[in-house]
């Protein structure tokens, strides 16, 4: 970066949004990567999230965009990534050279490092169950199934979603359940959930029956919002964690895209961790 001159700007964009870590994260990986970089968060009403987002970039070179915003950032780009594509979604939007937008999707890959990695959870012919079928579970589901996982099952409280869900992933693999179902669907290896109970403060009735005890029990929340459905999983005998990883990773990805380098996340992760 040339003397005086300023450091490029990114934001993050939600609503809410005070509570996101993502100007932490950044802050930290331009820091190890001795990449000067303005971060901050833009709390933007969805009704002025395009107007907002775009005079941001106009001038900005990226913006991470987290709920409610993720189906809106992806149909006001330009190039889509195949991720992106996908899940019909985008949480990292691009200015391109000439002004153009271009909209990526690193949930999936995020959450997939945060599992192999971090998790020490081998999915390679493993029997997952996703609770939910919105936005979230949409950007992870390719992943999971690209990472060879022998079965998905998908339940959400309304079937047509979770069916929705499986059929666009188009593969024999994976497969709709009734939320009435549960009880009879015996245990999983892997427990990913995906739901928005967590966020809206709402009970999330499981059977214990879903655990054994090599099961791996995680929210895709972090903080308050995933405690309700790590007690259950603890209780019923899960090793369990939240989402905090994956934000971690998914940061590091959408770094990578803009900087060309991607940073190492045990370091944030714990320093993040510590500080909770």
């Amino acid at each position: 970066m040339p003397a005086g001159s300023a450091p490029p700007r990114y934001a993050v964009f939600g609503h809410p949004v005070s509570h996101s870590l993502s100007p932490t994260i950044h802050r930290l990986f331009g820091k190890q990567c001795g990449i000067a970089l303005a971060y901050e968060a833009i709390d933007a009403a969805p009704e002025a999230f395009a107007q907002t987002v775009r005079a941001f970039l106009a001038s900005a070179h990226g913006a991470n965009v987290t709920l409610p915003h993720k189906g809106t950032a992806f149909a006001l780009a330009d190039q889509r990534s195949a991720a992106a594509s996908r899940a019909g979604s985008a949480n990292v939007l691009t200015r391109l050279p000439d002004g153009r937008l271009a909209a990526h999707n690193t949930d999936g890959s995020g959450l997939v490092r945060d599992l192999r990695a971090r998790q020490r959870c081998d999915l390679s012919g493993r029997r997952v169950l996703l609770l939910g079928a919105g936005g979230a579970a949409r950007a992870i589901a390719w992943d999971l199934l690209e990472a060879g996982i022998d079965q998905l099952t998908i339940v959400n409280r309304t079937a047509d979603t979770a069916a929705a869900l499986a059929g666009a992933l188009g593969q024999t693999r994976a497969r709709a359940r009734y939320w009435q179902d549960l009880d009879a669907l015996g245990s999983f290896d892997l427990i990913v959930h995906a739901t928005a109970a967590g966020v809206l403060g709402q009970a999330l009735p499981l059977p214990p029956g879903l655990v054994d005890d090599r099961t791996v029990a995680y929210d895709l929340s972090y903080g308050a919002a995933a405690q309700a459905f790590l007690a259950w999983a603890r209780d019923a005998g899960a090793r369990a964690s939240d989402g905090l990883g994956m934000l971690v990773e998914q940061a590091a990805d959408a770094f990578a895209l803009w900087h060309g380098r991607r940073p190492q996340t045990d370091p944030v992760y714990a320093h993040l961790r510590e500080g909770r």
